[in-house]
């Protein structure tokens, strides 16, 4: 049953808004192989939704991460609540409360596999972006 009250209306457009700008602020440093793990119904999550992407370099992981903070200051007036691993830039999570965002160096991210670790999560593969 979905709760329609105008505070979960506005909560949903709420995260709806920073979905998207994250994915575009992603985009914009040419992150790739962007995936959204669902999970909502999962007791004991970090975050209802995680939002893991990779660059191929530390400089590109750090520069995907910057932007993100950046845009969503700028066009949101969003401040991640923390952020973490910018002193080796192979994996960058930034927290936004409802969603936690991970910029993977491609082997890192192979590595620790988050999409295998919450395999209960509902996995949404967005396209790579020409």
């Amino acid at each position: 049953m979905t709760n329609n009250t105008p505070e979960s209306i506005s909560t949903n457009n709420v995260i709806t808004a920073l979905r998207q700008q994250i994915i575009d602020s992603i985009y914009e440093r040419k992150g790739y192989a962007v995936t959204l793990l669902d999970l909502s119904d999962i007791e004991g999550a970090a975050a209802p939704e995680f939002i893991i992407c990779q660059g191929n370099s530390p400089t590109q992981v750090s520069a995907i991460a910057d932007n993100i903070r950046e845009e969503l200051l700028e066009k949101l007036g969003r401040k991640p609540f923390n952020y973490d691993g910018y002193r080796n830039s192979e994996w960058i999570v930034i927290d936004y409360g409802d969603i936690l965002v991970h910029i993977f160096r491609k082997d890192i991210r192979e590595h620790y596999n988050l999409e295998e670790l919450w395999s209960d999560a509902k996995v949404t593969r967005l396209p790579d972006e020409e």
